[in-house]
């Protein structure tokens, strides 16, 4: 239970989400999702370690250059699940919304 928090907390931030997004094509260096989040490079890189360090990522340094990718790819399985749930539960709600304005 603890190890399956633990991994929710990992991907409860917004920006972590964020970077998994740009990830999701591929490797990218740092300055190119730092570039991409419109944060700065000490959040960006704060964000990237916590992924890496859950074992979601996976880090590949060249010179002074570290490059990211997703080693887990049952990430993104975990937010279309999620997706597919807040759709449902989004359109329930319009729903209901719908026959209230209707009476």
């Amino acid at each position: 239970m603890v190890m399956i928090a633990r991994r929710f907390g990992v991907l409860s931030d917004p920006m972590r989400i964020r970077l998994l997004h740009s990830l999701h094509d591929g490797e990218k260096n740092v300055s190119m999702l730092v570039k991409g989040s419109g944060s700065s490079q000490t959040n960006v890189s704060r964000h990237l370690q916590t992924l890496a360090d859950a074992g979601i990522l996976a880090r590949r340094k060249v010179g002074a250059q570290a490059f990211y990718s997703i080693c887990d790819a049952t990430v993104f399985q975990l937010c279309e699940l999620v997706c597919d749930g807040l759709k449902k539960q989004h359109a329930a709600r319009v729903e209901i919304l719908a026959r209230r304005l209707a009476r």
